[in-house]
């Protein structure tokens, strides 16, 4: 094995290894009787590293899609997602008691060099939520993902504007949300016999797909 090859493989295993870790400690914080994370205890650190060279982009939408999370528990998933909305220019919502802190000194000793990209809203409610998103996107729709959702998110029509709303990792959204809108709530079909998609994974999957059907990847340059 070359000296190059040698060292890529090194940084996986390193990186795997610290996930790991990271996994066992959050596991260990998150013990009975404590209700909130604190990303310093993470272990993983976002190298900061400047893009010189062009990369492939996209014209973000008038009219960006929401992207809602209801009370998210884990930060590894937030922080992802928290990446995906600045990359695809989605305002990013945080709903109701989290598992986690986002103030300036946590963000920055986790190392989220882009959290500055990040279109961040916070509400303490999903009432609250319904308000200020409605007041931007007065013509805005919900959809509602669910595990258990009987029609596919591919037949939800998402338009510019619309709100893509998530649960937490553990249940999901809260069985009154899923009865408030019933008629708006969607899934993502698996093929395997899962319990359910990683939440990052399940936000990545429907964005992109919202912005593939409205057309905003069809034109594209380096950049």
């Amino acid at each position: 094995m070359s000296p190059a090859a040698a060292s890529v493989v090194a940084v996986r295993m390193t990186t795997d290894d610290a996930r790991a870790r990271a996994t066992f400690r959050f596991r260990r914080k998150l013990a009975p009787g404590r209700d909130s994370f604190n990303w310093r205890g993470y272990g993983l650190r976002a190298a900061s590293v400047k893009v010189n060279s062009p990369r492939l982009r996209a014209k973000p939408l008038a009219m960006p899609v929401h992207v809602v999370l209801v009370e998210p528990e884990i930060p590894p998933n937030t922080g992802n997602i928290a990446r995906l909305a600045a990359a695809t220019g989605s305002p990013l919502h945080l709903v109701g008691r989290l598992g986690f802190r986002i103030d300036e000194h946590s963000v920055r000793r986790a190392g989220l060099d882009y959290w500055h990209l990040v279109d961040l809203r916070t509400h303490a409610t999903f009432d609250q939520f319904l308000d200020a998103w409605q007041g931007a996107s007065p013509k805005g729709r919900l959809h509602l993902f669910s595990a258990g959702g009987a029609r596919s998110y591919l037949a939800a029509g998402i338009a510019p504007g619309d709100a893509l709303v998530f649960g937490k990792e553990s249940v999901g959204l809260s069985p009154e949300l899923l009865e408030r809108f019933a008629d708006r709530v969607v899934g993502i079909p698996t093929l395997g016999a899962v319990r359910s998609l990683n939440l990052a994974n399940a936000v990545s999957i429907a964005v992109y797909e919202a912005l593939r059907s409205l057309g905003a990847l069809t034109e594209t340059h380096m950049g």
